[in-house]
């Protein structure tokens, strides 16, 4: 596995933007696992107990939410499956807005705005996502391709 180095700017900063993003994004993850997924489960029912929403989904949602977070944070972190993972990271602000607003909490809301700007910018300059898996994977098969010419 040979990862493209080149120094530029632009690979640097995504590099350590979307590493940072999903060191985040894994972090939360992780730490809810931790401490318990029925723990965080229960906090985020009583969270919702106002809410319109049904217990049992909240309490699914909550106990889905850790490993989903862990998950695509572990992607977005070593950069396999960018394109994807950026795309599931929005979907997850975009549930988790429809959340927050449900219970008028509009600081976790004005939260997850900022994460989605970020993703969606990760996204859009995916193009120098050299550093990572993503980008290893796609010099090997730019190598192979021009090997066969």
């Amino acid at each position: 596995m040979r990862f493209n180095t080149s120094n530029s700017d632009e690979k640097i900063a995504y590099a350590l933007l979307r590493a940072v993003a999903g060191m985040n994004l894994l972090m939360h993850g992780v730490s809810r696992l931790l401490a318990g997924s029925e723990g965080f489960a229960a906090h985020l029912t009583e969270q919702f107990a106002q809410s319109p929403l049904p217990v049992p989904l909240v309490r699914i949602f909550g106990s889905v939410l850790p490993p989903v977070e862990g998950l695509i944070g572990l992607l977005l972190l070593i950069g396999l499956k960018t394109r994807w993972a950026l795309i599931a990271s929005s979907l997850l602000m975009l549930v988790l807005t429809f959340g927050s607003a449900m219970v008028q909490n509009w600081a976790a809301a004005g939260t997850q705005l900022m994460y989605a700007l970020v993703f969606s910018a990760l996204l859009f300059l995916r193009r120098y996502n050299s550093w990572s898996v993503d980008g290893c994977w796609n010099k090997e098969q730019e190598d192979r391709i021009q090997k066969g010419s």
